[in-house]
This record gives structure tokens, C-alpha cells and sequence, in this order.
């Protein structure tokens, strides 16, 4: 046995302080395993006698040690295995009692796979914790039998005070003896001594679901970790005035960093100080405050009451009761309680496959317990609560036809005919969409183009300001009702919501945002992703504005930008804005699929909403607008998995996207570090993906062979744009496989299953659902291709061979510049006289129902090519095409075709394109059509002008 054998396990990464938040729960995991397969190793050689047996287990104790060096911090944040049952097993390896060593890291590894130290109450037992469980030829079968294995669900507590270890064992102690079988839950108690213990507790543990803040505690850890600078970075701390902070002032103050850290926690604060101290915005964060606490009764119904309101789903427990009921169907739905399949004698099988439970909650009723979704004033109206909650905003409405549907209603009820639209030109179809059901006008943003990449970037804040001032100056921007963003893109492009709109609200006050975040729903419960996301933000804006310190700030920055050329627009391009807080408003809306990201059945979706002006301005609208497209006979299986959903977020969610982003970046890092997977696939970085100006904090990349992990917190809390860590975006073009190819190759061949790609990238996203063995086995499967293409390399004719270095050279370097959104034709234009570019899609869009005004020309053959090139008419499209990949629309109604577009599309290797028929072409309007139009418009600005006269 030699040291290579272990290179799979990287010991440079056990030193603390190069420890990064995404891996270290990762790193805990492997560490254990690690010592259970060396202790299996030491128990089968230590008896040895040869020299070379001698010589591994000299290696294997001195890894171990650095091994228990590094777990020894860590583990005093767990209440399993935890400090004690580590002591024990580390005492049997000094020790050398290998058998006992093996033995006991073997039980402790097995419980903490199987998560059976979750199952085990002691409260019935002798033991004091649970490393007395590895002390298995010591417990007698009576013992055995009185450790009753619970079904209850289980979290811990974390109490942050400065005890001693006997101290802390009798806090334990009574806590526990205050259980009842009744109890819903059961909990166990870990101890954090110091400020920043319980920011790493809290973070790393996500089994605490409370905290119990008691009264003086240090502010510094003795552990020297480099995630507490992170942390104080991305909670904005001022590390002196908290390390010299009193009491009371540091315990509330750790209070907001939990709650920022992770908002779902509830938290009580113990305390001796007197009540007008804390009472009001300094304990706020506090779900309540005990004085002197010396009797645990009272915390402890606290602490089972508060989880059991995030436990509780209301829709759905009402869905399960009402289900049990033998109800008589005098109304719709036959297949109610499988009444149709289970007399059937040909869709039986139908039953045997979903399972009678499915049938049984099938239901048209809206009583009975249930509720109507359309005007919730029971279970459904508790479950929105719920998840508004849960998401951090002040509504939540429940949608069961997809974000395409709740991006309409949002739009609907915000915009009147007329109204200016700032959207992305790369934007999901249901914007443009949207618009035409309302009658805005859009003016398209364009996002910086990755022409290497064949994809878009995000829009930049510059060129959303350029427009706003564009609109200001034709005297319009009280026409400009909504900015449309997608936050994340579906390449996993992040904005920087606080600063757009804090930019955008300086320039026009009342603009109301609507963040299309269908793919980020698990965003809310990142401590670094939730930072950029809409929910989050509004909230943020409201303070900030409702603050006296940025009162004062914004009156500081006005005098000085008051004394700059305010009249030259490249000033308030050039400027970083702030709004004057007497005049913002906050308004913001987020769309989620909850079904793409989070659990719930497909087209399961999610409108949060935090807008101040809601109940004055847009509650009636917004009403009329969700009844609009809302079925009167929603799906209430959906409805249900949004309601448990719910729940799974609130009190795990914190664990399953932490370990989302740890295999996402375990991804990166395997990639990177095989020499064979890396010579034809790159993991795309952010100086890839994001151009060097939105980047000012410097980061490059996540993770490289040379510099190892990278901090995130700085371009996360300052770039304009930064890369979610769970996308993972991967060039191909190496391999002579253009994205749609190698997309059939992996699904064919090896049933993986993607959706984006581009010419030559394929994306992966790595979501809650996912396992170490699924990105084990896509490791797998590249290494597997890689190691075929290399092979035929080997093996190729010269003939074949420069074939092959011809399609990588189309693919890397021969790509079409990708076209930004041309413009509308004059005729689809709100007025003859318009300057700016906004474009009355809708007048086109119906346009195109008569099928006089339209012709068809095809695009493969060079007929559309050839007619744009003439240059005797402009080619106008009188419909959407959209390419699948990349998935938005390149031409919308009233578009003018330019040269630069058909190329694009001729360039494309997708076989899906919506809205073009091959067998005839791309629909676009004839010139008569156009000219009728012209007309129109001309004869329209003709009777303005003389009514005005």
C-alpha cells in the first residue's frame, strides 16, 4: 500500500483555513469515511510483521491523525457523531486498540449514512449521549430494548452561551426530560460558546432548526476557519464593534446575523437586561424573550410549537382528510376515489401504477375542508401564507399552469394598453406574450452576447439606464410601467436586483419590476444566492429607504451629483444612482416554477409579491387578472406538492441547496482535474461567461488545478454579474460534437437526460434531486467518451482525422455573431412620429390572423436570405420563431428581418424552430400589408393633429 493509492482524497484540503463554505459539509463526510475504511485497513495490518505492511500502517496513523485534526473543531457543531463519541473512537486509535477503532468508526460511519442516530431517543436510556452507542459489547440487551426508535420527525437546537461541558450537559439534561410521547417532534442540544461558533454552527448544520441566544458569550471563535471572513464579509460586519460590543447589545446583534444567515431559524433570546432595552426593532429578529430562564417548560412548548407551524401544511393535511371520507359524487370528476378504474376491465392498470391514494384526493370540491383557490379563505389561504413566509414576501399566490401562465397574470394586471415594457430580447416567450395580452409596448434590452458560446449573457445596467434616459428625454417616462428581467438565466447569469433597482428607481421612481426567477426557487434558501433575489432585495430597498443613515447618504451623494453635468445623460450613465427615498416605491414582483428547482409536480408555480402600493393600486387588477387565467378546476395534487414543498424548503432546504452547490463544484473540480475529461471538455468560468467590466472583484473562476477553491463573497456582494455555482456549463466543441448532438449521445447511450445547449455547450444543472452517484456516474460517462474520441484519434486515417479537426474548428472557431434585436417597422410602431423604440407588437400579432397579409419565404433554401439582401422592401416577420436551443424568440410580430438574423438562423443546428414550417417557410407580412398600415397610422396622426387644431 502506498500513498498514491489515496490520491483520490486531497490532504491539502484539510486545513481549516482554506476551507470554503460550499465544500466543508462535503469535506466532514469524506474525512469520516476516510477513517472507517483506514480503520478497517490498521485492523488487518497492525498485526503484520513485514516491513512494507509496517510501513502503511505508519502512513495510515499519521493520516488519521491529520484527519482527527480536522474533524476535532468541526464536530463540536454535532450533536452526532460530536465531540464525545469522537474522543472515543480517537482514544481507542492512540490507544492502538485497532479492533475496537474499526469497530466503533464502522457503527458511528453506518449511523450517520442510514441516519438512524436520528431514530433514537435516550431519553428512556442511561446513556448521556449518543457516542455510549459505539460501546456495543457494553450495553446490555435490557438497555437495548429501552431505546425506543422514533418515527417523530428530529432537529436540534442550538444554544449559544458560554457553559462549561458539565454546564452544558445538564442543559441537555433537562431539556430532555421535559419530552412527552405526545410531543410532535423530538430534539437534541448542541452548544455554540462564541459569536461566531454559532454563525458556523448555524451554517453548517442544518439539522438546527432553533436558537437559543443566552446571555454574555465571546464574541471570536478559537477555531480558525477562513469561511468566518466570508461570512463577515457577506453579512456586512463590523468585526470591532461587535468583538467590543456588551452583552446584551452582541446577543441581539447575533439575532439579525442568524436571521440573515438563515431566515427560516427560529430564534428566542434568554436574557437579564432590563425590557425596554430590547423590546421593539432591537429583538425583532426574536421570536421571543425569556428572562432568568431557569424553568425549561416554557422554552421548550416554544421551541415544538414554532417548528410545528413550519411543519404544518394545511392544504394538504385537508387534502388527506378529505380523501378518507366514503363521499357520495354528485358532480364532476368520475375518477374520484378511482370510482372508474377500479370497476374497469381495461384501465386497471392505470390504478396499479399511480396508486389508489392519487384517485382518492381527486375532488372538484371546494368544501368539506378544502378551498377554492380562486377565493381562498381556509387551507389554501394558510398554505400562500405559508409560503410567503417561507419565500420573504408579503403575498404568495399559487399557480397551476406553469411561470409561463403567472408571468402573464403578473403582467396583465400591472400594465394597461400603452404602457412601455422594458424586457430582454433574449426573454422566455411568455414576456412578449404577455405583452400582446395587455397591450404594452415593448422596448427590448440587449444582453451582451457570448459569440463564442452561441448564447447571451444579461442585460447590462447601462443599457438599461440608456433606454430610460432615451424614453426621458422624448418626454415618456410616465408611459414606462414595468422592467422585465430573468433572474437566473437559464445559463445561471445572476443580476444584482438591489442595485438595478435602486439605479433605475433613481431615474423613474414608480417603475415596477417583475423578476421572471423561474429557475431559481431554490435561490431563497442559499445564504449567498438568496442575497440576489427579488424577495430578498425588496425587502432590503424598504429598509434602506426607511433608514435615517441613507436618508442622510442620499443627501450627500445629491449635493454632489446636483454640482456634476446632470444634463449630460453620460453622467447618469457613468454615475452609480440612488433614489431619493420620499419618492421610491418599492414594487416588486418574482415568478417561480417551483416545480423546476424545488418539489412539487410539474407546472406547480409560485407569484411572490412585495410591492407597498399592492393594496392601493394593483389588488383589484391583479384579481381580475388571476381569475382571467386560473381554471376554476385547478389540479389540487399540484396545489398539495406546492403546500408540502413548502414545508421541505422551510426546514431542509438550507441542506439540500447547500448540498446542491457542493456537488456542482465537486463536478468542476473532477473535470478540471482529469487530465483525459479536460483535454475535450471545459467547465465554462465566469471570465468565460461574463465579461471582464461586470466583473470588478477579479474572480475568475470557482475552482482551478493552480489556485484551488475561490472565495465567492466579494463578487457576489459587488459584481454586477456573477455565475450561480449550480449551473454547470460545459464546452464540447472539442469533441467535433455540436451541443444537440452530444445532448442525443448522453440520453441515447447513457440516459442522462439535459435540456440547454448551445453550438457547442451542453448545461448541466445540478438541483436538489441530485446524489454523489449521479455526478459520480456523469464523471463516469465523460472519462468513457473521452477516453473513445481518444482512442479513434489514435486510430483514425488521415482522411477521417481532418474531418474531425474541420467540425472542431466549425464549432470553436467558425461560429455566427450572434444578432441583437433589430427593431420594429415603422408601420408597428405606436405613432408615425415615434423616436424611441417601442413597438406595438400587439397591432401586428392580429395582423397576422389574416392570412392575405402574409406570405411565406424559407430560410434553408437562401430565399429569406436573398430577399433581405435586395434591399427593395424591409422584410417584416408576422410571427414569433424560436429556435430551440437556445429557446427565445430571434423574430417577433413587427420585427424587421435584417441579414444578420437569417444568417444566425442558418447557422443553427436545431432541428426544432417554433413557428417556422419547413414545408413552407417563415411567415412574414406582405408589402401591401405593410403599406396598409403605413397608411393607417399616417391617416390616424392626420385626425390627431386636426383635432387638436
Amino acid at each position: 500500500m502506498k500513498e498514491q493509492d489515496y490520491d483520490y482524497f486531497d490532504f491539502q484540503s484539510l486545513d481549516p483555513a482554506e476551507v470554503a463554505f460550499y465544500n466543508l459539509t462535503r469535506l466532514r463526510t469524506d474525512n469520516w469515511h476516510f477513517l472507517r475504511d483506514n480503520a478497517r485497513r490498521l485492523h488487518r495490518l497492525h498485526k503484520s510483521g513485514t516491513v512494507q505492511e509496517q510501513a502503511d500502517v505508519m502512513w495510515l496513523t499519521d493520516a488519521c491523525t491529520e484527519v482527527f485534526s480536522f474533524l476535532q473543531p468541526l464536530e463540536e457543531f454535532f450533536v452526532f457523531p460530536g465531540i464525545p463519541a469522537l474522543e472515543q473512537v480517537k482514544a481507542a486509535f492512540e490507544q492502538r486498540r485497532y479492533d475496537d477503532f474499526a469497530r466503533q468508526i464502522v457503527r458511528m460511519v453506518r449511523m450517520m449514512t442510514n441516519g438512524l442516530f436520528r431514530k433514537l431517543d435516550l431519553t428512556t436510556s442511561r446513556l448521556s449521549d449518543y457516542g455510549d452507542l459505539l460501546n456495543v459489547a457494553k450495553l446490555s440487551d435490557e438497555l437495548h430494548t429501552r431505546i425506543r426508535q422514533e418515527k417523530r420527525p428530529y432537529f436540534q437546537v442550538l444554544i449559544v452561551d458560554d457553559l462549561t461541558e458539565t454546564e452544558s450537559k445538564e442543559v441537555r439534561r433537562q431539556l430532555r426530560d421535559l419530552r412527552r410521547p405526545d410531543d410532535l417532534f423530538f430534539y437534541e442540544v448542541v452548544v455554540a460558546r462564541s459569536y461566531e461558533d454559532a454563525l458556523l454552527a448555524a451554517l453548517i448544520n442544518p439539522d438546527i432548526q432553533t436558537c437559543v441566544v443566552r446571555y454574555s458569550f465571546p464574541f471570536r471563535s478559537k477555531k480558525k476557519f477562513r469561511l468566518l471572513d466570508e461570512l463577515h464579509s457577506l453579512l456586512k460586519h463590523n468585526v470591532k464593534k461587535l468583538d467590543s460590543a456588551m452583552p446584551t447589545e452582541r446577543s441581539l446583534a447575533l439575532g439579525k446575523s442568524l436571521k440573515s444567515l438563515r431566515p427560516e431559524l427560529d430564534l428566542y433570546l434568554v436574557t437579564d437586561a432590563p425590557v425596554e432595552s430590547i423590546v421593539g426593532e432591537p429583538s425583532r429578529a426574536f421570536r421571543r424573550a425569556f428572562y432568568n430562564q431557569g424553568n425549561y417548560q416554557e422554552m421548550h412548548l416554544s421551541i415544538l410549537k414554532a417548528v410545528n407551524e413550519r411543519y404544518e401544511t394545511p392544504f394538504f393535511n385537508a387534502l388527506k382528510k378529505y380523501s378518507q371520507k366514503p363521499t357520495a359524487m354528485f358532480h364532476a370528476l368520475p375518477i374520484s376515489h378511482s370510482a372508474t378504474i377500479v370497476r374497469s376491465h381495461w384501465i386497471k392498470d392505470m390504478g396499479e401504477f399511480y396508486g389508489s391514494k392519487m384517485f382518492e384526493a381527486e375532488t372538484s370540491a371546494t368544501t368539506g375542508g378544502l378551498d377554492s383557490l380562486l377565493q381562498p379563505g381556509g387551507s389554501l389561504r394558510d398554505s400562500q401564507e405559508n409560503a410567503s413566509r417561507a419565500f420573504g414576501s408579503r403575498r404568495t399566490y399559487f399557480v397551476t399552469n406553469g411561470t409561463s401562465t403567472a408571468n402573464k397574470i403578473v403582467m396583465q394586471a400591472i400594465n394597461r394598453p400603452g404602457d412601455i415594457v422594458l424586457l430582454a430580447h433574449d426573454c422566455h416567450k411568455s414576456h412578449p406574450y404577455a405583452c400582446i395580452l395587455s397591450g404594452a409596448f415593448p422596448v427590448y434590452l440587449d444582453a451582451y452576447p457570448l459569440s463564442e458560446y452561441s448564447m447571451y449573457g444579461a442585460v447590462p445596467l447601462r443599457e438599461i439606464k440608456s433606454r430610460l434616459l432615451e424614453l426621458r428625454a422624448a418626454g415618456k417616462l410616465d408611459q414606462v410601467r414595468m422592467l422585465l428581467l430573468t433572474n437566473i438565466t437559464f445559463d445561471g447569469i445572476v443580476y444584482d436586483p438591489i442595485r438595478v433597482m435602486e439605479e433605475v428607481l433613481a431615474i423613474k421612481p414608480d417603475m415596477i419590476f417583475l423578476w421572471d426567477e423561474a429557475w431559481c426557487a431554490y435561490a431563497r434558501f442559499s445564504p449567498i444566492l438568496r442575497r440576489r433575489t427579488a424577495m430578498w432585495s425588496a425587502q432590503e430597498l424598504r429598509q434602506r429607504f426607511d433608514s435615517s443613515a441613507y436618508l442622510k447618504k442620499f443627501a450627500k451623494w445629491k449635493t454632489q451629483f446636483e454640482a456634476s453635468n446632470t444634463s449630460d445623460d453620460e453622467t447618469w450613465l457613468e454615475t452609480r444612482l440612488m433614489p431619493d427615498p420620499e419618492l421610491a416605491r418599492v414594487r416588486v414582483y418574482a415568478t417561480h416554477s417551483t416545480h423546476k428547482t424545488l418539489t412539487a409536480l410539474r407546472q406547480g408555480s409560485m407569484i411572490h409579491v412585495h410591492d407597498q402600493d399592492f393594496e392601493h393600486y394593483t389588488r383589484n387588477a391583479f384579481n381580475e387578472a388571476y381569475m382571467t387565467h386560473t381554471s376554476t378546476s385547478p389540479n389540487y395534487q399540484i396545489l398539495a406538492s406546492l403546500d408540502v414543498g413548502r414545508r421541505q424548503v422551510e426546514l431542509e432546504g438550507h441542506d439540500m441547496v447547500g448540498r446542491s452547490i457542493e456537488l456542482a463544484m465537486m463536478l468542476r473540480e473532477r473535470i478540471t482535474r482529469d487530465p483525459l475529461i479536460s483535454k475535450f471538455f471545459t467547465v465554462l468560468a465566469a471570465k468565460e461567461m461574463i465579461l471582464p467590466e461586470f466583473r470588478p472583484s477579479g474572480l475568475e473562476e470557482y475552482f482551478s488545478n493552480s489556485a484551488g477553491w475561490c472565495r465567492l463573497d466579494k463578487a457576489w456582494l459587488g459584481d454586477e454579474f456573477v455565475l450561480d455555482p449550480t449551473r454547470v456549463t460545459l464546452h464540447v466543441g472539442s469533441t467535433g460534437m455540436d451541443g444537440d448532438t452530444f445532448k442525443k449521445l448522453l440520453m441515447d447511450r447513457f440516459d442522462i437526460q439535459i435540456n440547454k445547449t448551445s453550438r457547442n455547450t451542453v448545461l448541466f444543472m445540478i438541483h436538489i434531486g441530485m446524489t454523489r452517484g449521479t455526478i459520480a456516474h456523469l464523471v463516469n460517462v465523460l472519462s468513457e467518451i473521452a477516453m473513445d474520441l481518444n482512442d479513434k484519434l489514435d486510430s483514425w486515417s488521415n482522411v477521417e482525422l481532418a474531418a474531425h479537426e474541420q467540425n472542431v474548428r466549425s464549432l470553436n472557431e467558425e461560429l455566427p455573431p450572434l444578432p441583437n434585436f433589430s427593431r420594429f417597422h415603422p408601420s408597428f410602431l405606436p405613432s408615425p412620429e415615434n423616436t424611441t423604440p417601442e413597438g406595438d407588437m400587439r397591432r401586428a400579432f392580429y395582423l397576422a390572423y389574416d392570412d392575405t397579409a402574409c406570405e411565406h419565404i424559407k430560410i434553408e433554401d437562401g430565399s429569406l436570405l436573398e430577399a433581405v439582401q435586395a434591399g427593395d422592401r424591409d422584410i417584416v416577420s408576422a410571427a414569433f420563431i424560436t429556435p430551440y436551443p437556445p429557446g427565445f424568440p430571434v423574430l417577433v410580430p413587427g420585427q424587421v428581418v435584417t441579414r444578420e438574423i437569417v444568417q444566425y438562423l442558418m447557422a443553427l443546428d436545431v432541428q426544432e424552430i417554433h413557428g417556422y414550417e419547413p414545408m413552407y417557410g417563415t411567415r412574414v407580412f406582405k408589402t401591401s400589408a405593410v403599406v396598409r398600415e403605413s397608411e393607417k397610422q399616417d391617416a390616424l396622426l392626420i385626425s390627431n393633429r386636426s383635432g387638436s387644431c
